[in-house]
């Protein structure tokens, strides 16, 4: 249950935000000094800047609340510095955002409201998607009706600014997977959710790193982490080709033994392609699910913290 007086924690993956950084830190700052009777620590995870990020950040002055730099030696990617700055918060209640101010922090204080009425996992869903193109749209939909049906979690609209109970982390952060989706690992473990809807604004600076295939590849590994249906479709395929193989092989024996004079070319290389194509698909599913399997029993740290410029 909540204390009286809580410590409350931000946690805000950044890269290359060195332009703005500064700007998105106040502006949380003043929303979460709304929040009565709770003290606040930023935890900044810098995930490989290329730029001045990390200086920015640390020549800020923190006033009433505390400000923890975390430091990656290179970039391991969002998830991992999601990871590395829940480990690092030491709130009751932690808020995962962006840097991007598309992440209302207007909505923090509500968000601890809800927590103190009792809700474990409070998430943001997006009721409206911005300057979306048609495209990212369409795409975002396609993977998140598919990640439904496959896993069976509702994930629709949803995104990363989430405040989360402290019991809540500690089990996030004991998770054995090294890959993962934060997103869908969430509501995977089960924990009393409210939601609060709101639309996404501008970005405040810059344009999104996540091209088209960044986003392809954290989907193929999203729904390749949640679901085996697609190895189950590998033996449906095999079953569909076998029932047209069987038919047209029927058809051929039929017209060889009634004497029927046939060419059979063009039914042979429709065979093949579809034969072949049906291969290739199949062997590129097991291959994702393989590449998973050899990433996990590496056993590599999903990050590695740079410790000489980390402010912990």
């Amino acid at each position: 249950m909540p204390r009286d007086t809580q410590t409350l924690s931000v946690v805000l993956p950044v890269h290359d935000e060195a332009e703005g950084v500064v700007h998105v830190l106040e502006t949380i700052v003043a929303a979460v000094r709304h929040v009565p009777e709770a003290r606040w620590e930023l935890v900044v995870v810098d995930d490989g800047s290329s730029d001045a990020t990390v200086e920015r950040v640390g020549a800020m002055e923190p006033d009433g609340y505390a400000l923890r730099l975390v430091v990656l030696t290179r970039n391991f990617g969002k998830e991992a510095a999601i990871l590395a700055g829940l480990e690092h918060a030491r709130g009751d209640a932690v808020v995962v955002m962006d840097a991007d101010l598309q992440h209302p922090p207007e909505l923090i204080p509500r968000m601890v409201e809800l927590w103190r009425a009792g809700a474990q996992v409070v998430e943001a869903v997006k009721e409206n998607r911005g300057r979306e193109g048609a495209v990212s749209g369409l795409g975002a939909r396609v993977f998140y009706a598919l990640f439904s049906w496959l896993s069976g979690l509702e994930v629709a609209n949803a995104s990363d600014f989430k405040l989360l109970d402290r019991e809540v982390v500690e089990h996030y952060c004991r998770l054995p997977e090294r890959n993962r989706f934060f997103r869908g690992l969430i509501p995977w473990m089960g924990f009393t959710t409210a939601r609060i809807p709101f639309s996404v604004p501008p970005r405040a600076h810059g344009r999104s790193s996540w091209g088209r295939w960044r986003l392809l590849r954290l989907a193929v590994s999203a729904l390749t982490a949640f679901s085996s249906a697609p190895l189950h479709l590998v033996t449906a395929l095999g079953v569909f080709v076998f029932l047209i193989s069987a038919v047209f092989g029927s058809i051929a024996l039929y017209q060889k033994f009634t004497g029927v004079a046939v060419s059979g070319f063009t039914t042979v290389i429709l065979l093949q392609l579809l034969i072949g194509s049906v291969l290739m698909v199949s062997l590129g599913i097991i291959g994702s699910y393989l590449a998973r399997v050899f990433e996990e029993t590496k056993g590599r740290p999903p990050f590695i913290l740079d410790r000489r410029r980390s402010r912990l």
